[in-house]
């Protein structure tokens, strides 16, 4: 194999034809994250709030060896409802390619994804990073490594409250990953717009974001940028409220011996058990208000260049 299997689906074709804005959104949300037919119908409403909002959304996927940049609605509908799809990153996104595989991308496997197809800006839920207990495991996601050295603007609602969130933004502090708080100066949790942690770095402004992501590329920094979006509050659920669902899901966890990339799927499931379905009505508002805010950045960003 010489080339890599890019395809562009249609309308993203058309949009960077166009010059338009584009959105990249990864494909684990509909693979890992909701039961069908209910992931689909959230991947469509994701991908319709940034179509709202003046951009192209481009759902991110491996299907059957290529690397798929944009999703038709038959093949969103196809993958929502296959089963034993892969959970890419960064380690095994080239041999699922190379092996004619099909996998849904995580945040890491999504900024590769989206900086080879030359989009800027992407959308999803929450990053992974320094799972709790990670002094004896070592479990710590791919994402932090990739938002220092892909350059791509990730918005999310935070790091997954599942996780150390203290270490996590600790090493993305170490590895120079700038976290920008947006519209307030606390760091949201996920499921929660407020946390006990301070910001590094607080913007306003969509245009803020984007000429910083452009002064990024101008100096030559590696990496992209981080940009913490809270959950609007009344789609939250109270950090307070969540922590004995998220300490009673973990101490499971551990009992069970689950571990690697199962640790975040069994958590997730658990605490909507637990939280009798509102982690999920809270999971759709916050993504939803993501993919808002990279659409508003897409945009700007297109006009800078213009």
């Amino acid at each position: 194999m010489t080339t890599l299997p890019l395809i562009y689906a249609p309308d993203v074709v058309a949009a960077k034809d166009a010059g338009q804005p584009i959105v990249a959104l990864e494909s684990t949300i509909i693979t890992h994250g909701m039961p069908y037919p209910q992931n689909v119908e959230t991947a469509r409403l994701v991908e319709a709030e940034v179509r709202a909002h003046g951009a192209v959304p481009a759902t991110i996927a491996v299907l059957d060896g290529n690397l798929h940049i944009g999703l038709t609605e038959d093949q969103l509908t196809d993958l929502a409802q296959r089963s034993y799809v892969a959970k890419l990153s960064r380690a095994d996104i080239a041999a699922c390619i190379a092996t004619c595989g099909t996998g849904a991308t995580t945040v890491a496997a999504t900024m590769i994804a989206a900086h080879l197809a030359g989009i800027s800006v992407f959308a999803t839920g929450g990053i992974g990073g320094v799972h709790r207990g990670a002094e004896l495991s070592f479990d710590i996601s791919a994402d932090l490594h990739e938002l220092a050295q892909t350059p791509v603007t990730v918005v999310a609602a935070g790091a997954k409250a599942i996780l150390d969130l203290e270490k996590t933004y600790e090493v993305l502090e170490t590895l120079g990953v700038p976290v920008i708080a947006y519209g307030q100066d606390a760091l949201p949790a996920f499921w929660s717009a407020s946390s006990d942690h301070a910001a590094p770095l607080r913007m306003d402004d969509s245009s803020q974001i984007a000429c910083a992501h452009m002064m990024r590329a101008a100096m030559g920094l590696r990496g992209g940028q981080f940009i913490a979006n809270p959950i609007p509050t009344e789609s939250e659920i109270p950090a307070g409220e969540l922590a004995p669902h998220i300490d009673q899901a973990l101490q499971e966890a551990d009992a069970q011996g689950i571990s690697a990339k199962q640790v975040t799927p069994f958590l997730l499931g658990r605490i909507f058990e637990l939280t009798e379905g509102r982690s999920l009505t809270a999971n759709i508002a916050l993504v939803l208000n993501n993919a808002r805010l990279a659409a508003q950045i897409a945009g700007n960003l297109s006009a800078f260049k213009d």
